[in-house]
């Protein structure tokens, strides 16, 4: 009985391990233009982009340039920021990778940010919706400063 199991377990996990492993995310050459091209699509090609749009700035202080793609930038079929709400617009935040190309570490809804430097490292100070703090509408803006360590966004201060 417990070598069937084994056995089963094994079976199942050659099945279902090689669609997790696709499912992972794949690198891109060129993020902004993937970003255009999916929105150009989806506006059936009724869309501009605004001039902060893309951002290149190296967000994890590697030394390679990284891209911070901000959705509030595009007007599609004559609406400004068609995906922005009363809790911001979403960014998607890429990091060049030292073998090529670019992948997604994080997407956020956030009125905006600053890109500061603290304890020698640059940070980004996130402007969000009071909920995120535990506040109530029309209570401060939540500000959360992180630091992107690789690919991970470490939470340094909530205020």
């Amino acid at each position: 009985m417990k070598s069937l199991l084994i056995l089963i377990f094994n079976l199942f996990a050659l099945v279902v391990m090689p669609a997790v492993a696709e499912a992972q995310q794949s690198i891109l050459q060129d993020p902004v233009a993937f970003e255009k091209d999916h929105f150009t699509k989806s506006c059936d090609g009724q869309v501009s982009f605004g001039d902060k749009f893309a951002t290149q700035q190296d967000i994890n202080n590697d030394k390679l340039m990284d891209i911070v793609v901000n959705e509030g930038e595009i007007t599609c079929k004559g609406e400004k920021g068609p995906y922005c709400t009363d809790e911001g617009c979403p960014y998607n935040f890429y990091v060049q990778v030292a073998e090529g190309g670019y992948l997604m570490i994080a997407t956020a809804k956030i009125y905006g940010y600053d890109f500061i430097q603290r304890f020698g490292n640059m940070v980004l100070v996130m402007k969000m919706h009071p909920r995120f703090c535990d506040r109530k509408d029309g209570e401060a803006v939540c500000e959360i400063t992180v630091r992107v360590r690789g690919t991970k966004f470490v939470t340094i201060s909530q205020k």
